[in-house]
């Protein structure tokens, strides 16, 4: 695929040589493309100068920021001055859901929150704080396939709570990064601004994967991280619609329009520009190639007795690269050992969860059954991955069954 490079990096092992690995774990974290380093590269050599200063080493860094956030507007079919740098998806979504609810409730507008179950931690975790601080938050379910049913939104909003409790807030994420289930994001938006809330969506896995126009998507508030589209980590962009109201999470200096205090950090946003430039050339073929890799992938998965899939199987609804499966009576961590010891990484779901006992939240609330859930993988491609990548780990993935079940 474009973009150079390839699926295999190479790691130290504890002997501190250098081992191969296939790399099949993309919504984690996406390796930085070649042409985002040289950019950032140069930028750390050459530009210098504190974005705020006014001096020409200054304004140059400035223009620089500009130059990215042009990038990142184009890339969401959104202004400009829409866009606000953040440290990633994280404090987007964190800004989004604390600084809209407080703003709110200081103008006496209604502040209640609606998200869905199967949302990205920081947005369960920032609304369980927001719980504590006395907003409230309800939670809606999904169906098999991962998907927030419009209707239920709608019987939500329509049937009201009291005026203590009136919805405000609509959160609901734009793609699933545990099984990548493409949520129906107009409709959800249409019915939030058609009871007068404002619409939020953590699009961490979607930007730079799925073609988006915020504007016409109806979206007021958008997160998305740079380490998620083939930039670097620690950089992140909060889409914010003009007339939405927010207070800001980090105060200080006027940084972002007052709405993000701290010095820019010039090379990173550079780097987010310029794969956001990159994305928005190469998305379409590059989603139509992971497509098919994606189908190679589970018709080689789903010849293996005891497979089942938990992703959608229809491509309009879940993303190109995505694959969440398991084999019955098989758990997951036996395979992600061996699997790792054989040069594989891949996972059990979201990175943010790893370590977890329990089951995964988003398989739960999509009524997987236990056991199954404990057995499930997630396996997800991307720029660098190749088709020979697929049937090497397809056939390492039939050895560690079969040894299993041997042993």
């Amino acid at each position: 695929m474009s973009g150079g490079g390839s699926s295999r990096m190479r790691k130290p092992d504890k002997q501190g040589d250098l081992a191969r690995v296939i790399y099949l774990d993309y919504a984690a974290t996406t390796p930085t493309d070649s042409r985002v380093m040289s950019v950032m590269q140069q930028e750390l050599a050459d530009v210098y100068g504190n974005a705020s200063s006014l001096y020409s080493v200054g304004r140059t860094a400035r223009s620089h920021v500009e130059t990215a956030r042009r990038q990142v507007a184009s890339l969401l079919g959104a202004s400009p001055s829409d866009i606000f740098f953040t440290s990633g998806g994280s404090e987007s979504d964190n800004a989004a859901l604390k600084g809209m609810a407080f703003a709110r409730r200081e103008k006496g507008m209604p502040c209640g929150i609606v998200t869905s179950a199967i949302e990205h931690p920081a947005v369960l975790r920032t609304c369980e704080w927001l719980e504590k601080q006395g907003f409230p938050v309800t939670y809606l379910p999904v169906d098999r396939a991962g998907r927030v049913s419009p209707d239920d939104l709608e019987a939500v909003l329509s049937a009201g709570f009291t005026a203590r409790r009136e919805t405000g807030i609509v959160s609901i994420m734009m793609a699933n990064n545990e099984v990548g289930t493409i949520e129906p994001v107009r409709e959800l938006a249409a019915i939030a601004h058609d009871h007068g809330a404002v619409f939020h969506t953590d699009a961490v896995q979607a930007v730079g994967h799925l073609p988006i126009d915020a504007p016409a998507l109806g979206i007021d508030a958008l997160s998305l991280s740079g380490h998620k589209l083939y930039g670097p980590k620690g950089i992140g962009v909060l889409y914010l619609r003009r007339g939405v109201v927010m207070d800001p999470l980090i105060h200080g200096g006027q940084q972002e329009r007052g709405l993000r205090a701290g010095t820019e950090n010039v090379p990173a946003i550079t780097g987010l520009g310029c794969a956001a430039e990159i994305a928005q050339k190469e998305l379409a073929g590059e989603s139509e190639q992971l497509r098919q890799l994606k189908r190679i992938l589970w018709d080689e998965i789903s010849a293996i007795p005891g497979a089942f899939r938990n992703s959608p199987s229809d491509d309009a609804t879940s993303l190109a690269g995505t694959l969440n499966f398991g084999i019955e009576g098989i758990r997951r961590d036996t395979l992600l050992i061996r699997l790792d010891l054989a040069g594989f990484a891949v996972s059990a779901g979201s990175a943010c969860s790893a370590g977890s006992l329990e089951p995964s939240h988003v398989l739960s609330a999509m009524g997987i059954p236990e056991d199954r859930a404990q057995s499930s993988l997630r396996v997800t491609l991307g720029r660098f991955t190749t088709e020979k990548d697929i049937h090497a780990f397809a056939e390492e993935l039939r050895r560690a069954v079969a040894a299993v079940k041997r042993a």
